[in-house]
């Protein structure tokens, strides 16, 4: 028996993500996912694998095609393309981050699943986390830009590839979450469903472009345990660097002594 197309279809907006695109178009036909899988004829333990599959099978995007009517290649560019270590790194397997509007319309795009995403790409509006309703009245704007700054960085030295710009950045927010208390890997803290980790993580990276000893300096005076254990592990593979935060912190305190603070 040959598969008809279903009654109503969507089109995929641009860098929409495949399991955003199929979320719309079973609300457009009255369904939820799993049963517009189950009724196009595919498995749905395979709806959370689609997004990531390089290249969705070629039966499996035919199926969906025919049924919303649109080009099978259309439905593999839904799909995160090839990626490399980083960018895969980079990239969060389950959604962490939304348009609080546009996500009200079903839309789920590829880009707010990048460690860096920021701001809404089709309105304007920061995403915010979809596990913890953020108190706007606790984020101060000065972070906010700052973390933002952060974003575009972080973005440049994945997209360039550049070895040095993504040690830079990696350095500052593995030093950043440990001032969190933040005992997690550093990808997973920037994309930690504490906006306050998020953000100091991103900020972080923004500091670290201007006199990035300094600031490591700054704030290794004082700490507990753990921070100065991450402290070591951020600069774990350059000891010189290290020791020119050791020598910075104790002019910093010799001249805090002089001072008589």
């Amino acid at each position: 028996m040959s598969q008809r197309p279903l009654p109503k279809t969507v089109t995929p907006l641009a860098d929409e993500l495949l399991s955003g695109w199929l979320t719309r178009l079973a609300v457009a036909n009255h369904c939820e996912v799993d049963e517009l899988l189950a009724h196009i004829g595919v498995d749905t333990r395979q709806a959370a694998m689609l997004d990531f599959e390089v290249e969705v099978a070629a039966t499996t995007a035919e199926k969906i095609s025919i049924a919303a009517r649109v080009a099978a290649e259309t439905v593999q560019s839904l799909a995160f393309g090839t990626m490399t270590q980083t960018e895969a790194l980079m990239t969060a397997q389950v959604a962490f981050q939304s348009c609080p509007d546009c996500s009200r319309r079903g839309i789920a795009l590829k880009q707010w699943r990048k460690l860096w995403a920021f701001d809404c790409q089709i309105c304007g509006n920061r995403l915010l986390s979809i596990l913890i309703k953020p108190d706007r009245s606790r984020i101060s704007e000065q972070l906010v830009r700052r973390a933002r700054s952060g974003t575009g960085l972080l973005e440049s030295a994945v997209t360039s590839n550049c070895a040095n710009k993504l040690r830079r950045a990696m350095r500052a927010a593995t030093y950043a979450k440990a001032l969190k208390s933040v005992r997690a890997d550093t990808a997973f803290a920037l994309q930690s469903p504490r906006p306050d980790v998020r953000l100091f993580c991103l900020a972080a990276i923004a500091a670290a472009q201007s006199r990035p000893l300094a600031k490591a300096a700054m704030f290794s005076t004082g700490l507990d345990g753990y921070a100065r254990v991450a402290l070591l592990r951020a600069f774990e593979k350059e000891p010189r660097l290290l020791a020119a935060v050791d020598r910075i912190v104790l002019r910093n305190r010799e001249r805090l002594q002089r001072d008589g603070v």
